[in-house]
């Protein structure tokens, strides 16, 4: 029984540890950037890609004079 409590008291540290990690705030904080950044090409997705085409478009025609 000594073996199982000093098991989870050591689990119960590591986790501990993770948790006061300041390098994995990063990688949070990125990823939930990128949620952000998806859910809005989503949302706009028919403006982006008016927008692009029309863009093309101009470079394409305003080339052609040169």
């Amino acid at each position: 029984m000594g073996m199982l409590m000093w098991k989870m008291r050591m689990a119960g540290q590591r986790i501990k540890e993770r948790l006061e990690d300041e390098q994995g705030i990063g990688v949070v904080e990125v990823i939930l950037i990128l949620v952000v950044l998806i859910g809005l090409v989503i949302i706009f997705k028919s403006q982006l890609t008016s927008l692009v085409n029309t863009i093309f478009e101009k470079i394409t025609s305003e080339s052609a004079g040169i």
